[in-house]
């Protein structure tokens, strides 16, 4: 029965590197592919979280998983977790982890090329502007999609003040002369 819950330290070690291998590769991804991976879940993108944790817990466990070899796991991962997050307070940390904010929309004009690096499509888009109460694309002032992988609304009309928008890509295109800018 002992053999079914304990590790030897070999084993421990393999754990862990595993569970940094396959947590550092999930990071990646995300940012190679973007944010949007993770807005938004629809029950096809449930699915597919579900089977990235059974990859990641056979990955970092193998063929006989035991309780110590998950705690290990379920630590390392959490470890890792608080490290991002120290990591992410830095300029580098936060530029190799945290995508920046992207102008998809300055006033009524779609900007086609962000909609497509987002992967967003004009239903999500359509969709996003109705929950906000716009009804026709002259109320709108900026559509930003942000590091969340959500899509805020500004209205036209609404003041804009540039701190806000500074590291957004494309701000440039929402110039003083637009209306609403402070």
């Amino acid at each position: 029965m002992a053999e079914l819950l304990g590790v030897t330290w070999l084993e421990a070690g393999a754990v862990a590197l595993a569970t940094v291998g396959m947590y550092v590769a999930l990071v990646v991804l995300i940012r190679i592919l973007g944010q949007r991976m993770l807005s938004g879940m629809s029950s096809y993108d449930l699915a597919a979280v579900i089977a990235f944790g059974g990859l990641i817990a056979r990955a970092a466990l193998g063929e006989s998983p035991r309780l110590a070899g998950g705690v290990i796991a379920l630590v390392t991962l959490v470890a890792l977790q608080a490290l991002s997050g120290v990591i992410r307070q830095t300029r580098f940390g936060s530029w190799l982890v945290v995508n920046r904010p992207v102008l998809i929309m300055a006033g009524s004009e779609v900007l086609q090329r962000h909609m497509d690096r987002c992967h967003v499509s004009y239903p999500e888009l359509h969709s996003r502007l109705r929950q906000s109460g716009v009804s026709h694309a002259d109320q709108v002032g900026a559509v930003i999609f942000e590091p969340s992988g959500t899509l805020s609304v500004i209205r036209r009309g609404q003041p804009m003040d540039p701190l806000f928008f500074r590291d957004v890509v494309g701000a440039e295109r929402l110039t003083e002369s637009s209306p609403g800018r402070a």
